[in-house]
């Protein structure tokens, strides 16, 4: 087990592109680097941002989780005045 500042501790990261090739990609290819650029953009802020669940937000999606961050934070805050 690595520390937190390990810089050679890529677990993440290799989980992000193990889904971007699972999710996206599907066994093909991009045609050329505008479509890969393109694609891989509309598969993060349309789906791996807004819809997909994450395991590590308690299987809500990142778009909800800070919505309800947000909502939590703003109700403390008014019970602090």
């Amino acid at each position: 087990m690595s520390r937190a500042d390990e810089t050679y501790d890529n677990a993440h990261a290799e989980s992000i592109f193990s889904r971007y090739k699972a999710e996206l990609l599907e066994g093909g290819a991009f045609a050329d680097i505008e479509q890969a650029r393109s694609e891989t953009f509309v598969y993060i802020e349309s789906y791996y941002n807004r819809v997909r669940l994450h395991s590590s937000l308690d299987y809500s999606s990142p778009e909800v989780f800070e919505r309800a961050y947000y909502q939590r934070a703003e109700g403390r805050k008014s019970l602090d005045e």
